[in-house]
């Protein structure tokens, strides 16, 4: 007997159901807190999961600037980019970053750890990062997420 029993089922856009989550990340560790974020936003979490396809979840985070850091990388940490200019590196640590944009520390590690290809710059357009607690998505009716 040489058929399959069975056929192996790949998600397409039509078959994805999206849920929208809310993360409360006030006294959570940055870095658990971002890949639990982007095992979501690429849909790992879901029994129809397919590597090619973005099945993930819309997620919403608030109080981002309460987020925490183990041990001294909040004043040691150093974030590093690049003007595009000759000469322009730039440096700057958790705790001058956090008194400017707190967003930006959770939206840089997420992306960091989704693909770096069109469909990681896709599934990176479904989190929504707020430094307080207010938010305009209340309408989407988000769960809160548990870990």
């Amino acid at each position: 007997m040489n058929t399959l029993s069975y056929k192996t089922i790949s998600a397409n856009d039509k078959s994805v159901k999206r849920d929208w989550y809310i993360v409360d990340a006030e006294n959570k560790t940055l870095g658990r807190l971002t890949s639990r974020i982007a095992y979501v936003l690429r849909g790992k979490n879901k029994a129809y999961y397919t590597p090619h396809v973005d099945c993930g979840d819309y997620v919403v985070v608030v109080n981002a600037g309460k987020v925490r850091f183990t041990g001294k990388k909040w004043t040691e940490k150093v974030y590093i980019r690049h003007t595009g200019y000759p000469g322009g590196q730039r440096f700057s640590t958790p705790k001058s970053v956090a008194a400017k944009k707190p967003e930006w520390m959770i939206e840089e590690a997420v992306k960091h750890m989704l693909p770096k290809t069109s469909l990681g710059r896709k599934m990176f357009k479904k989190l929504f990062v707020y430094a307080g607690s207010e938010h305009p998505h209340k309408s989407q009716n988000p769960k809160p997420f548990n870990f």
